[in-house]
């Protein structure tokens, strides 16, 4: 078999919500995979600060901040931070209109001091959302948005009500970041981020395939959200998780069986990579 360059989404495809253990299955499969030669990274919306306890169980780079930061072992393949204008303002834009947002530098993340207390009044079932909640409960270094100290930004997560409240941002910022709002519903809460529009996880594919001379069709895609979109269009094989979004199992070349029932290693074993 050809190698292969696997890519991961970390939140509801490697791990369940909020966890940074994999099961251990998933982790039999991707030694095997490693053994024959297949190269696995994580591809994720996680800053490196973030996907850090993940990492180092054994990955040998990563996708992260949605794109914005790339890397294969030590060395950085991309790197693209907001302008400062750009940050200014989207943060200010959101604020006023009552909008809960957080902000993650490469090796930091800031939230809005209240974002607890909205969180815990919303619903089960996405995958993002029980990450930030499960992370402010357990102080996962998620530091107040008054102690930011200015480092460069890569991305805002936002969290509001209604669409009505990101209006104003969208108007002001959408030539260059897209919106990305989830569509795994919670219960009176709607979620999602800014990504600038010069990067995104398809691209970040793209970036770690040309470093290692591989075709694109050599590489594997999993996830379980719609901001796993653009990688799932851009590798040979998209690979959706069977508790993700329906409109991502729509784009996917496969289903597998959900984080918890064991998924990633029955599509490793599908998919002849072990």
């Amino acid at each position: 078999m050809e190698k292969k360059l696997i890519f991961l989404d970390i939140d509801g495809t490697l791990t369940p919500a909020g966890s940074n253990t994999p099961p251990a299955s998933a982790m039999r499969a991707i030694r095997a995979a490693q053994t024959k030669g297949h190269r696995v990274f994580l591809c994720t919306g996680r800053n490196p600060g973030m996907l850090a306890p993940v990492l180092a169980l054994g990955f040998e780079g990563a996708v992260a901040c949605a794109g914005g930061h790339v890397f294969a072992g030590d060395q950085v393949l991309f790197d693209c931070p907001m302008e400062k204008e750009q940050l200014e303002t989207g943060m200010k834009l959101l604020r006023d209109n009552g909008v809960f947002r957080t902000i993650e530098a490469r090796d930091a993340t800031w939230g809005d001091e209240d974002l607890g207390e909205f969180l815990s009044q919303a619903g089960e079932g996405n995958s993002e959302l029980m990450r930030w909640r499960k992370a402010l409960a357990e102080q996962l270094n998620i530091r107040p948005m008054a102690e930011y100290d200015g480092r460069p930004i890569y991305k805002i997560v936002f969290m509001c009500r209604e669409m009505r409240q990101l209006e104003p941002a969208r108007q002001a910022l959408e030539k260059d970041f897209n919106f990305i709002v989830q569509d795994v519903a919670a219960f009176q809460c709607l979620n999602g981020e800014l990504i600038n529009r010069r990067f995104d996880k398809g691209r970040g594919v793209r970036i770690i395939a040309e470093h290692f001379n591989m075709d694109i069709k050599d590489t594997i895609g999993f996830g379980d959200s719609m901001n796993d979109l653009e990688m799932m269009e851009t590798v040979g094989c998209a690979v959706c998780m069977d508790n993700g979004s329906p409109k991502l199992k729509e784009v996917s070349d496969l289903v597998c069986p959900a984080v918890e029932k064991d998924g990633l290693a029955w599509a490793f074993d599908h998919l002849g990579l072990i």
